[in-house]
């Protein structure tokens, strides 16, 4: 399997008042064709590693990596109009609570068809009939009705689901979706994965998958990294995440509830300082 991405030594840091803080030190993977779980808690640095590929750090952050590429494009050293130009066409980000992430004041129809008309030379028929399709491929039961809706006319799944056509309408290569379903129900949730499943099959594209959830990571991902504190603590299939050797994977693991179980109260997460260095 050929990688698409390749990151190595990627930092990201952020200018305060009381310092430099270092969200995303030293971080090195690649990815192919395939499903990439990046799991942590708040903080550890999953999403900025994500930004940073994508290119939506805040400009005062300090990006810096001995290689950080995408089908053989050095990313940091790109114009700003190439980066737009791979932005939503060959590389797209679902963001955590995407129903936000829409615009309020336009259609939900009309959302889909900019930004496929941004990538591709179509005409607005063209465009509307596309987004249509996309919205059937993204589950909706009623893609003509929900075309015409705005954000807040449709619920928390729905504004996912769309989310997640717009993202997708363009076929990008790689998508990186943080935490697409937490605001989900299960059932939701369910159906959200395996659109996701579906496409990284028939499309060849590489996911990676930001989530808190490790159990869900476990089932759904083909690899998974862990990250503490900004770097990389841990790497292996995700198959085999229950037989996780670094003791912070291990006290995430040990954390969650299990069915049959008295555990009252639910074990601590015993932090130790040589996970930082």
């Amino acid at each position: 399997m050929s990688a698409m991405l390749h990151v190595e030594d990627l930092r990201v840091d952020f200018p305060t008042r009381t310092g430099m803080v270092q969200a995303v030190r030293g971080v090195s993977f690649s990815l192919g064709q395939e499903r990439l779980g990046i799991v942590g808690e708040s903080g550890s640095g999953k999403s900025q590693t994500g930004r940073a590929i994508m290119g939506l750090t805040p400009e005062h952050a300090n990006i810096s990596a001995k290689r950080l590429e995408f089908s053989g494009i050095d990313l940091l050293k790109v114009s700003p109009a190439q980066r737009r130009e791979l932005r939503g066409n060959r590389i797209a980000m679902i963001l955590q609570d995407p129903k936000y992430s829409l615009d309020p004041v336009m259609t939900i129809g009309r959302q889909i068809v900019e930004t496929l008309r941004t990538h591709e030379k179509v005409s607005k028929a063209e465009a509307r009939e596309k987004a249509l399709d996309m919205l059937a491929a993204v589950q909706i039961r009623d893609p003509r009705r929900v075309f015409a809706l705005y954000p807040h006319e449709v619920s928390g799944g729905m504004g996912q689901r769309a989310m997640i056509a717009m993202m997708l309408i363009a076929g990008p290569e790689l998508l990186i979706a943080d935490e697409p379903t937490s605001a989900l129900d299960v059932t939701v949730q369910l159906d959200i994965l395996r659109i996701l499943d579906r496409l990284v099959i028939d499309r060849g594209m590489g996911l990676i998958f930001i989530s808190h959830d490790l159990r869900l990571v476990s089932t759904f991902c083909d690899r998974v990294i862990v990250m503490y504190a900004g770097r990389i603590v841990e790497e292996l299939k995700a198959s085999e995440l229950s037989q996780a050797r670094h003791p912070y994977t291990q006290g995430l693991l040990n954390c969650m509830p299990r069915i049959g179980a008295d555990r009252h109260p639910l074990p601590v997460l015993d932090r130790k300082p040589e996970w930082l260095l």
